[in-house]
């Protein structure tokens, strides 16, 4: 199975534990995690080299998801990184703004099942695997040395 390092980002550490315990609950992957307690601490972990995948809520304090999204988009050489906003927002603007404007890959919605984080992130999850197994891609330069040490 697939092993990924997944940035999990919420200010409630209950929803870090819930969105955690789903994941590996969907057996899409064997997540090893990474926790952010908000937007601006997230940004400081964030290192594309490492973390493979990002699960980011939208409303905290310091820095919204969505400034982190954008933010570390602004980085460059993260577009392979998936960002999944997982939030109670709700409203076409916002999830508008998330996909289209900050560079989100996918919009999860709370409270969700782990169906829909199967649902959700199938397609996603197996375009990385793709993305890591490529020859001269980015598994050529970290992934399997940091799946293998």
């Amino acid at each position: 199975m697939l092993t990924l390092r997944a940035l999990v980002i919420d200010d409630s550490r209950v929803m870090r534990s819930m969105v955690m315990k789903n994941l590996q609950a969907s057996r899409l992957a064997n997540f090893v995690f990474v926790e952010a307690e908000d937007g601006a601490d997230a940004l400081a972990k964030f290192d594309p080299a490492v973390i493979d995948i990002c699960f980011v809520d939208w409303n905290m304090p310091t820095m919204t998801g969505v400034e982190f999204v954008r933010k570390a988009r602004a980085r460059g050489n993260t577009e392979l990184v998936p960002m999944i906003m997982v939030t109670s927002e709700k409203t076409m603007a916002k999830i508008e703004e998330a996909l289209e404007q900050a560079g989100a890959n996918a919009y999860i919605c709370k409270p969700f099942t782990v169906e829909d984080l199967q649902g959700k992130l199938k397609k996603i999850i197996d375009r990385l695997a793709d993305q890591l197994a490529a020859p001269g891609g980015p598994a050529a330069g970290g992934f399997f040395s940091r799946l293998f040490g």
